[in-house]
């Protein structure tokens, strides 16, 4: 019996039910769910039932009352517990996810810090709120009983990642009168977790009792069955699961490395006033309003563009002169876009699938700064 087989029938036994789909290996994504049958549009697929669920609940009640109030994250006491416990119940569960080879390599976070310059800002940004986020977690494992101080760090890394990378939203009446953060009420929950990700996938929905799974469309029999993390660009995905991938319907490039540059230190004063300073965004159909205010900024007189920014001008009448200036602006970007691909091509820091990943982040970003350079020269 192989270790899906093994899940299959551990997860019988918690009362899991899997409507014509089953665990497989899919190329270069890993594991996956696929379906064993022709399925039908809203079609249940998956029912996992809260009592299967590794929660806030589950958690031992020893290790929880030895956290400090006020450093408590549920992301933290969960991986405290796969580090911790070794109860066998989960053995077939624990036997089909990544390994710790696979998953630190995989994700930025573990990477050595000398390949973090490297990233593109927008994800350097969200990696350095994770790592705060894992720093206060890890601190506070470590605090909890003077045995955690004997478990390598790295062992806690690897747990925390898992929790991160394979957590499902769900909330409870506890985590609801313990106030918890949105993105702390999470549960590991098996066989769910088996699901890639795609732009759009099945529905995902729970009550009190259970999890289900339903399809969001067709699906023949040995098509892979995904469902969606959420509307994230590759920058989000790469930071917080470790995969970017091509034809990213959510992706996006941020332009604040060389849109603040060029802005006077009294527009970024009269931006932040008004609240349209940074997070300057370009996707594969436009930029960003905040990014048509900033350009503005740079090439219009104060009085024009704050009547743009206060919604009392469309700015169409000087909308050529903003896409000259855009344009330009991308122009120098594609040259520095390929002088950062240069220096990822020659780094020998990290493992080569880590300098594979940065390369292919920096050219995902490229191909969309070139089709708005082309959508703005064609105009």
């Amino acid at each position: 019996m192989d270790i899906y087989d093994s899940l299959l029938v551990w997860a019988k036994a918690q009362g899991i039910k899997l409507h014509g789909i089953e665990p497989h290996e899919i190329p270069n994504r890993g594991v996956g769910i696929v379906a064993t049958k022709d399925l039908a549009p809203s079609t249940l697929i998956l029912t996992v039932p809260t009592t299967s669920l590794r929660t806030l609940e589950s958690v031992p009640s020893p290790l929880v009352k030895s956290y400090p109030p006020k450093d408590f994250t549920v992301h933290g006491l969960l991986a405290a517990t796969l580090t911790i416990d070794t109860d066998p119940t989960f053995n077939a569960w624990n036997a089909v996810i990544p390994t710790p080879c696979s998953l630190l390599s995989s994700l930025p976070l573990a990477w050595p810090p000398s390949l973090h310059p490297f990233l593109p800002p927008p994800a350097l940004s969200l990696l350095q709120k994770q790592l705060s986020k894992f720093s206060l977690d890890y601190s506070t494992f470590l605090s909890a009983s003077s045995s955690h101080k004997s478990i390598p760090r790295e062992t806690y890394l690897y747990n925390w990642l898992l929790v991160n990378t394979r957590t499902f939203y769900h909330e409870t009446a506890k985590t609801r009168k313990l106030r918890l953060p949105r993105d702390d009420r999470m549960v590991l929950q098996p066989i769910a977790d088996l699901f890639n990700h795609s732009s759009t996938g099945c529905s995902v929905s729970f009550d009190e009792s259970q999890f289900t799974i339903s399809t969001d469309r067709a699906y023949a029999e040995g098509e892979e069955v995904v469902i969606c993390y959420g509307r994230h660009g590759n920058d989000f995905l790469l930071v917080e699961y470790g995969f970017v991938f091509d034809g990213n319907k959510w992706d996006e490039v941020g332009l604040d490395e060389i849109i603040l540059p060029e802005l006077t230190a009294r527009q970024k004063e009269e931006l932040d006033e008004l609240g349209f300073l940074g997070k300057y965004l370009l996707d594969a159909e436009e930029v960003c309003y905040r990014t048509q205010v900033a350009l503005r900024a740079i090439c219009l007189p104060s009085r024009e563009w704050r009547r743009v920014a206060q919604g009392e001008d469309d700015g169409e009448a000087h909308q050529e002169k903003v896409d000259d200036l855009l344009a330009s602006m991308l122009t120098k970007y594609v040259a520095r876009i390929d002088d950062r691909l240069e220096k990822i091509r020659l780094l020998k820091e990290g493992e080569p699938c880590q300098r594979a990943m940065l390369s292919l982040r920096w050219l995902q970003i490229r191909r969309l700064v070139e089709r708005a350079l082309e959508r703005l020269t064609s105009q």
